[in-house]
């Protein structure tokens, strides 16, 4: 632990007394404005601002609890996504491993006759393997991340749609909601809450606390010191002790629980998997979040909170289009110009608040 901090503080003739002298001195808005997610939060109060006042239905708290419902099903994701960025790699076959997931878990469940939590049981297990074997592979090899996930990407998407039409004769799954175990399933990845007199779909806690539990192992942790070491300088972080081939997996094997999690909400909330071809596109959604909050690709810089609120923009601008009237095709012209303007928007920021 003392030796992961030491190796984040500048040492004799870098200028640490002098850089630390000079934080000291900064304002208080400056210190602020270095935040990572500082950015996405004003892109935040723009896009909220601009909806609020364009958008009758936006104003509405059944609205906005819809909102808050299509901001979780990416955030959720983002959150893993996020820590694996930090931690310097990306995962191009984070949005098929939901779909793989939510297959595996119908598939084991129905064509064995298992409780859906047996087979769930099951899908866990695959998820994790899948995201052992692609930071396995990341380590033992040293090919970049983006090789060897989107080989997994490949894959996956291929499999999905095979051993569905295998299995079950279709591209879809067989409906589940009758199955053991079914109900509760549903209860837990699936169901609302009523907060205020409107109905809360589960998936906005479960992300809010999966940020939360997010947020307090990379500041309060060992381990979010090893993630941000990793993603900063993997050589110097290994020097000093950090387990790097040991953080990636982890962080790899994250990925695969919030995959399993996402497809668990994905089977329930819809009785069964309607197209095994989904989820192709969503990993960019992920990532674009993640990136909006100001998580950088290099690694070793950006924040949890950052990607909550990339997927809050993304939830705003999504349903915002729609309360608002507008043709529904510019949705991802929006999301790209806005994934733009954060980049160019953090960069700003990390630049002047690096100033003297």
């Amino acid at each position: 632990m003392s030796q992961t901090l030491t190796m984040r503080t500048p040492g004799p003739g870098q200028g640490g007394s002098e850089k630390r002298e000079r934080v000291g001195r900064r304002s208080p808005l400056r210190r602020f404005l270095a935040r990572p997610e500082v950015g996405s939060l004003i892109g935040a109060v723009v896009v909220f601002a601009v909806f609020f006042a364009v958008a009758e239905p936006f104003r509405q708290a059944a609205s906005f609890s819809t909102v808050l419902y299509a901001s979780s099903t990416i955030g959720i994701m983002a959150v893993a996504v996020a820590l694996l960025m930090i931690g310097g790699e990306f995962d191009l076959s984070a949005g098929v491993a939901v779909v793989t997931s939510a297959l595996a878990t119908a598939m084991f469940s129905y064509q064995f006759s298992l409780n859906i939590w047996a087979g769930a049981a099951l899908a866990l297990a695959l998820a994790l393997g899948i995201g052992f074997l692609n930071g396995w592979i990341l380590v033992r090899t040293n090919l970049p991340s983006f090789l060897v996930t989107l080989s997994t990407f490949l894959m996956l998407q291929g499999l999905n749609i095979a051993v569905t039409k295998l299995v079950t004769g279709s591209v879809s799954t067989d409906n589940v909601s009758d199955m053991d175990g079914f109900a509760s399933a549903r209860a837990v990845f699936a169901s609302s809450i009523p907060v205020g007199g409107v109905d809360v779909r589960i998936t906005v806690l479960w992300w809010l606390l999966f940020a939360a539990l997010a947020t307090w192992v990379l500041m309060r942790t060992r381990v979010g010191n090893w993630i941000y070491a990793v993603g900063g300088n993997a050589e110097s972080a290994r020097a000093v002790g950090v387990p790097v081939k040991r953080v990636k997996i982890g962080l790899f094997m994250t990925v695969g629980f919030f995959a399993w999690f996402s497809g668990m909400h994905l089977l329930t909330a819809a009785n069964g998997v309607q197209q095994s071809g989904e989820g192709v596109g969503n990993e960019l959604l992920y990532i674009m979040a993640a990136v909006v909050g100001g998580c950088l690709l290099t690694g070793g810089y950006g924040t949890v909170v950052g990607a909550v609120i990339g997927a809050f923009i993304y939830g705003m601008t999504r349903q915002g289009i729609v309360y608002a009237g507008w043709d529904n095709n510019w949705i991802m012209f929006f999301v790209g110009a806005m994934l733009l303007l954060a980049v160019v928007i953090n960069m700003w920021v990390r630049n002047q608040t690096s100033k003297r």
